[in-house]
C-alpha cells in the first residue's frame, strides 16, 4: 500500500521540468573533463548560506514522503506543541521494505548522541576535515545543502571523517536498517581502513553526491586533503578518498566504486524533488540528477599511458613590479590537460592552467625570477621542463600590487556588502582568496578567528564585484548583480568586527577594523578614496569616505578611479561579457553622436562618431581581455571584454 500510494502521488510530477531552460547552456557537444569543468562554471553560480540556516532548509530539501509518510500526513501540526512538525527522511536509518526504527522532526537536532534513535545532525557527506583549516571551516563548502544532509546523530558519529565504500567481512557497527561500518573491500583500492557503506537504496544517492562535489569544487581539489598528498597513499592518516587532481578528482578505484552505485540505484524522484527544492534555495543544481549520462560520458578519458613532450618557447612577454607574464608553445600531444608553472627551481608547481599563457603574481620589484613549465596529460603524467626563462621585475608601475577592497557596507539589517578591486593589471585566481572575520571571546576576553568564506574563479583587470549578504535588502543592489552571495560568517559582522580579505588562509591583503580590538565600523559605508591605489594590510580611516549606514551608491559598478556614472540610463549593453560585437540597446539610438570607449586606466581605446547610424553594434574583437567604459553622448555602460 505503501509503494501504491508512492507511484499514485509522484505521477504527475515525473512529468513536472527539471532545469530551467538554457541552465546547462554551452554543453552540447562535449565530452570528458571539458563538460566536467563547463558543468563547474554553470553550477558554482549559487546563493551560499549560513551552516546555521540548513536547519530549516531541511523542511522543504529532506521531508519523508516516500516510505512512511504521504504529503497528506507530512508534515503535520503537533496539538499538543501547537507547532507544525517536519518528519525528515534520513538515509542512515531509512529502512524502504517496513516501517522505520525511529524518525526525526527537524527540531530534533543534536550535538551527539549515545546510541540511535536520540536525534539527528548535519552531515558532510565530503567529511569537514577533507576542506576545513583546522578548527576553522570554510565556505562555501560547510553548508552546502548538496552533500549537508540530516541523518541520526550517532550514525554521524561513528563514520567520523571515513570514506563511503564497500565493507568486507569485519564489521565494527551494524545499524538499525543494515548500513554499517567495516574495513573497506573496495576492489583495488589501496586504502584498507574503515568504511561506511549505506544500504543499495541510497547509493545512488551517495554517488551523485560526491559525484557532484568533485565538479561544483573543481579548482579548489587539489588544495583539500586527499589520500595522494605526498604522492604515496597514507590510509591511516588520511581517509579523503579524493586524489589531488583536480578533473580525475578521485582516486580510479574509487571513482569506478562511485560509478557503479550509480548504475545500481539510478535517479529516484526524490531526488529529482530535492534537486528541485536545493535550487529553489541555493540557485545551482546536481547536474548528475538532470543528466544521469554525464557520469559516464565526464570519467570516459582513456589515458594513452605515454608521457607528454615538453613545451617551448617559454617567453616573458611583460615585466611589472609586481607580475609577470609568460607564454610558450604547447606541446604537441592531443591529450594535454594543462601545465605546471615552476618557479626558482622549487619541486612543487607554483601555479597551474589550462591556457598557454600565464600571469604569475604577488612578484617583488626589482627582483630576479626564474621559470620552467611542464605538461601534463589526462593520465596525468608529466613532461620533461621547457627552457628556463630569467625575468627581473620592474621597480615600479602604475598597476596596484593586489586586490582591493573598494567599498565596505554595513546597514540595517542584514545590509552587508564588501566590494573588492582588481586593478593588478592581470586576471587574478581567486581561488586562493578568502573572507576572514574575527570575533572577542566574551568569557576571556582574547580574540579567535571564525569560519572563513573562499572567493572562487577568476576576476580579469579592472573588474569591480561585490560579495553580498543574500538577505540584504539595498535599494540599489541585489543578489543576481553580485558576483558572490553568501550568508557566511564573514557577511554577519556588526562594525565591531576586524575582517581582511587574505590570500592563502590567513596572508593579509586589505583590512577593515583593527585586529585584536573592537572595532567602530557599524552603521556606514565606507568608500575608498580615489587617491589610494594600493591595498594595506593596517586599516587607515583617513583612506576611505565615511557614509551613513545603507548608503551603496555605484556598488558594483565602477573601479574605484571612477567618480559618476549615469544611473537613469535608457539604453544597455549586450552580452556582457562579450566576445565579438558590443550590442546596444535602447530608443533612438541613432541620434547618439559619439561614442567612447575607455579601458580601466582610463586610456580611450575606441571613439567613433555616429556609432549607432547604420546598427546598434560595436566590434571590440580587437580588443585585449578586460573591463572597459562605453560612454556615449549621457550615459557610460560597463562591460567585461572575454
Amino acid at each position: 500500500m505503501k509503494k501504491l500510494f508512492y507511484f499514485i502521488y509522484l505521477l504527475p510530477a515525473l512529468f513536472s521540468a527539471q532545469a530551467p531552460a538554457g541552465y546547462y547552456s554551452g554543453t552540447e557537444n562535449l565530452s570528458g573533463y571539458a563538460l566536467k569543468t563547463k558543468v563547474q562554471e554553470i553550477i558554482s553560480r549559487n546563493y551560499n548560506w549560513h551552516y546555521g540556516d540548513l536547519q530549516n532548509y531541511y523542511k522543504q530539501t529532506d521531508l519523508d514522503v516516500y516510505y512512511d509518510h504521504t504529503p497528506a500526513t507530512n508534515p503535520f501540526f503537533n496539538t499538543t506543541t501547537n507547532t507544525m512538525e517536519y518528519i525528515m527522511l534520513d538515509i542512515y536509518s531509512e529502512i524502504p521494505t517496513g516501517p522505520d526504527a525511529y524518525e526525526y522532526h527537524t527540531g530534533q537536532m543534536i550535538g551527539s548522541g549515545s546510541s540511535e534513535g536520540l536525534g539527528y545532525n548535519r552531515e558532510h557527506m565530503i567529511p569537514q576535515s577533507t576542506f576545513s583549516t583546522g578548527s576553522i571551516s570554510n565556505y562555501p563548502m560547510y553548508s552546502d545543502l548538496f552533500f549537508v544532509i540530516p541523518v541520526d546523530a550517532r550514525i554521524n558519529q561513528l563514520r567520523s571523517n571515513y570514506p563511503y565504500g564497500i565493507a568486507g567481512t569485519t564489521t565494527y557497527w551494524s545499524f538499525t536498517n543494515t548500513s554499517k561500518i567495516g574495513n573497506s573491500a573496495i576492489p583495488n583500492y589501496a586504502y584498507t581502513g574503515r568504511v561506511y557503506e549505506p544500504i543499495d537504496e541510497f547509493k545512488g544517492d551517495v554517488a551523485r553526491a560526491l559525484l557532484y562535489f568533485a565538479v561544483r569544487y573543481e579548482g579548489k581539489l587539489s588544495s583539500f586533503n586527499h589520500l595522494l598528498g605526498s604522492g604515496t597513499i597514507t590510509p591511516t592518516n588520511d581517509q579523503s578518498p579524493l586524489d589531488g587532481t583536480e578533473e580525475r578528482a578521485f582516486d580510479p578505484a574509487y571513482l569506478e566504486m562511485l560509478k557503479q552505485w550509480h548504475i545500481l540505484d539510478p535517479v529516484s524522484q526524490r531526488e529529482i524533488d530535492r534537486n528541485n527544492a536545493v535550487f529553489s534555495i541555493q540557485k545551482n543544481r546536481n547536474p548528475f540528477v538532470d543528466h544521469p549520462n554525464w557520469v559516464n560520458l565526464i570519467w570516459s578519458e582513456t589515458p594513452d599511458g605515454i608521457a607528454p613532450a615538453a613545451p617551448s618557447s617559454l617567453v616573458s612577454t611583460q615585466q611589472n613590479a609586481h607580475f609577470v607574464n609568460l607564454s610558450w608553445t604547447p606541446s604537441a600531444d592531443t591529450d594535454i590537460l594543462g601545465y605546471r608553472i615552476y618557479m626558482n627551481g622549487a619541486s612543487t608547481p607554483i601555479a597551474t592552467t589550462k591556457k598557454t599563457n600565464i600571469s604569475i603574481d604577488r612578484l617583488s620589484p626589482s627582483s630576479t625570477y626564474t621559470f620552467t613549465i611542464k605538461s601534463f596529460d589526462k593520465g596525468y603524467l608529466e613532461s620533461p621542463e621547457s627552457n628556463t626563462v630569467t625575468v627581473t621585475t620592474a621597480a615600479s608601475d602604475q598597476y596596484a600590487k593586489d586586490l582591493m577592497i573598494t567599498k565596505y557596507l554595513e546597514g540595517s539589517g542584514n545590509n552587508k556588502a564588501i566590494e573588492i578591486t582588481n586593478n593588478t593589471g592581470h586576471e587574478v585566481n581567486l581561488n586562493n582568496y578568502n573572507l576572514n572575520i574575527q570575533f572577542q571571546n566574551s568569557s576571556t576576553g582574547s580574540y579567535y578567528f571564525s569560519d572563513r568564506f573562499q572567493l572562487e574563479g577568476t576576476v580579469a583587470h579592472g573588474e569591480v564585484f561585490v560579495i553580498l549578504n543574500p538577505n540584504s535588502n539595498f535599494t540599489c543592489y541585489t543578489n543576481e548583480q553580485a558576483k558572490f552571495v553568501t550568508a557566511s560568517t564573514p557577511l554577519t559582522f556588526t562594525g565591531s568586527q576586524y575582517i581582511e580579505l587574505a590570500y592563502q588562509g590567513f596572508g593579509t591583503v586589505d583590512a577593515i577594523g583593527t585586529k585584536g580590538s573592537v572595532n567602530s565600523t557599524g552603521n556606514m559605508s565606507l568608500y575608498r578614496l580615489n587617491t589610494i591605489n594600493n591595498p594595506t594590510d593596517i586599516f587607515d580611516f583617513a583612506e576611505w569616505q565615511q557614509h551613513p549606514s545603507n548608503y551603496c551608491q555605484n556598488l558594483g559598478s565602477l573601479a574605484a578611479t571612477e567618480t559618476a556614472e549615469i544611473h537613469s540610463k535608457t539604453s544597455s549593453v549586450y552580452p556582457n561579457p562579450v566576445q565579438h560585437f558590443l550590442y546596444l540597446k535602447g530608443n533612438r539610438l541613432h541620434t547618439i553622436s559619439e561614442a567612447t570607449i575607455i579601458d580601466m586606466n582610463g586610456r580611450v581605446v575606441l571613439h567613433k562618431k555616429q556609432p549607432f547610424k547604420h546598427s546598434n553594434s560595436i566590434d571590440v574583437e580587437h580588443l585585449q581581455p578586460g573591463v572597459y567604459m562605453l560612454k556615449t553622448d549621457k550615459e557610460s555602460h560597463k562591460f567585461i571584454k572575454k
